[in-house]
């Protein structure tokens, strides 16, 4: 096993042409870089061993990217988000999303807040949060734009930019849980797992900052794979992968995402998030 990072070079070794003997997939970077290479290569050991093709791990730099190398055959499988997985496969008709986390499926953001704010956990948003300032995730992050907008709008009926003082994207969950604390912003929008998980690792300072506000279930991340890995790889490797994903069962694999484990997934679970998007105008 490889991975591989997404660079001039490597953009110019896929115009020559590679073959398709290497399986090569992605994920979207929602959390520091450093880790997702640690916890993804060891995938890629038990995917190597499971397909019995050689396969690499490719990170890149944004979630655009991550959609951008899936369009372009760079990758043949990602792990994604629910919009950017979406948005994969539009670009790449006869994708399908093929298993979710058994947490994907009833998923949830969290609002966090610094503790000057004087904010606590309610049952719904405060109405006091109006003026503060707030920093979204990746700004086509699922958990940590999409539906937290989506929410806020329902609440509020007004778009962020009339709501806060100051909306900023601050790129991935890990990076929006240290702004908070530090206090560069009020408030942020963050998938539950990774702030749990920081909590846990002790990552996260509680003092400094605490989640005020649980979202309703939506349906999130995904692993989606191109249509044509049968032509690539050989008859049945579709079904492969599937059993590959759906039969992952180490716990030391499982808790680098972290889920329980995965289950089956399709394209139409996926249905309400491509209408958020569409109401949001993030959808090309």
């Amino acid at each position: 096993m490889r991975w591989l990072a997404v660079s001039t070079s490597v953009l110019a070794l896929f115009a020559q042409g590679v073959a398709a003997d290497t399986f090569r997939f992605t994920a979207i970077p929602d959390e520091d870089q450093s880790r997702l290479v640690e916890r993804f290569s060891k995938v890629a050991d038990y995917l190597e061993e499971r397909l019995d093709v050689e396969v690499e791990y490719v990170p890149v730099k944004s979630y655009g990217a991550t959609v951008t190398a899936f369009r372009n055959d760079q990758v043949q499988l990602a792990w994604f988000g629910g919009l950017s997985g979406v948005q994969a496969r539009r670009l790449v008709p006869g994708s399908v999303a093929v298993a979710q986390g058994s947490e994907d499926a009833e998923f949830k953001s969290y609002f966090i807040a610094h503790r000057s704010t004087g904010l606590e956990r309610a049952e719904e948003l405060p109405a006091a949060i109006e003026g503060m300032s707030l920093t979204f995730g990746s700004r086509t992050s699922t958990s940590g734009r999409l539906m937290p907008e989506h929410f806020l709008r329902q609440r509020f009926d007004e778009a962020p930019d009339a709501l806060f003082s100051r909306v900023g994207y601050s790129g991935d969950h890990s990076r929006t849980i240290a702004l908070v604390e530090a206090g560069t912003w009020d408030l942020g929008a963050v998938n539950y797992t990774v702030w749990e998980a920081a909590v846990e690792d002790g990552r996260v300072n509680t003092d400094q900052v605490e989640v005020i506000w649980a979202t309703p279930p939506y349906p999130d991340y995904n692993w989606t794979l191109r249509g044509d890995v049968d032509e690539q790889f050989g008859d049945g490797f579709t079904d492969k992968v599937r059993s590959a994903l759906l039969e992952m069962d180490d716990p030391e694999l499982l808790e680098s995402f972290p889920r329980e484990d995965f289950i089956p997934a399709d394209n139409a679970l996926y249905a309400p998030i491509e209408d958020v998007a569409e109401e949001l105008g993030l959808l090309r």
